[in-house]
């Protein structure tokens, strides 16, 4: 019997929600995509771009299709890279994904161990 009261109740008279609860969910749905979409992605991008305003001479760098290569010349819109001995090619700075290595850092010394 309790139940089927209830399911009455249930039936007879749906919830009323505030005008204002519906626009809530919307509004909070495109604040959450803002701060975990939007604006990380924004933030990258400007990273990435000033990577690429900052190429120099003597960095090494990847380029998209995991090239790796030494900067050797610097243009408006293009990279050289020396990839090898002899061996240079001209990629466009949106190609560089990343630099692995500053030309202003200076170099690691590698220790040798002696054993005796």
């Amino acid at each position: 019997m309790s139940f089927a009261l209830s399911s009455l109740v249930a039936q007879a008279a749906p919830a009323a929600q505030p005008p204002g609860l519906q626009l809530l969910m919307p509004v909070l749905l495109i604040v959450m995509f803002y701060f975990m979409l939007i604006r990380p992605q924004r933030r990258q991008q400007k990273e990435h771009a000033a990577r690429l305003a900052a190429l120099k001479t003597g960095d090494d760098v990847i380029a998209a299709g995991g090239i790796h290569g030494l900067v050797t010349n610097v243009a408006e819109r293009t990279v050289t890279l020396k990839i090898a001995d002899g061996v240079k090619i001209k990629v466009e700075k949106s190609s560089v994904s990343s630099v692995t290595k500053k030309s202003d850092e200076p170099e690691v010394a590698a220790t040798e161990v002696v054993s005796s």
